[in-house]
């Protein structure tokens, strides 16, 4: 008898253990995904303000300072910026559609606000 009631103990305790153990969430790291404003940036910026430089005006950069002096740092003033350009900048408001104009605005604001550091 004692022997069957080891038996049964030893499975009660498995099927509860595993119970919990299915009851348990099981999420992936979080891995960093390039978003797509990155990916629009890097096509299309990256050339002349990568890591948020500017190879042709360095006073002019992407950083917060420097959008804040110029008046530059609101993603209403990027929009306009990308889209029509000025000074030595292109405007690339024929070659990017508006929705991707925007990423790349909320891409630059965001990077601006972590000083353009990589994660």
């Amino acid at each position: 008898m004692k022997r069957i009631f080891s038996v049964f103990s030893i499975f009660s305790g498995l099927a509860i253990a595993l119970s919990l153990l299915m009851s348990l969430t099981f999420t992936q790291p979080a891995f960093a995904e390039v978003s797509e404003g990155a990916k629009i940036f890097n096509n299309n910026c990256a050339q002349c303000h990568a890591g948020g430089g500017n190879s042709v005006s360095g006073k002019k950069t992407l950083k917060k300072a420097a959008l804040e002096k110029y008046q530059k740092y609101s993603e209403a003033a990027i929009i306009t910026q990308v889209t029509k350009g000025k000074g030595a900048m292109p405007g690339f408001g024929k070659k990017l559609k508006s929705d991707q104009i925007k990423l790349v605005a909320a891409y630059v604001i965001e990077q601006a606000d972590k000083g353009w550091v990589k994660n």
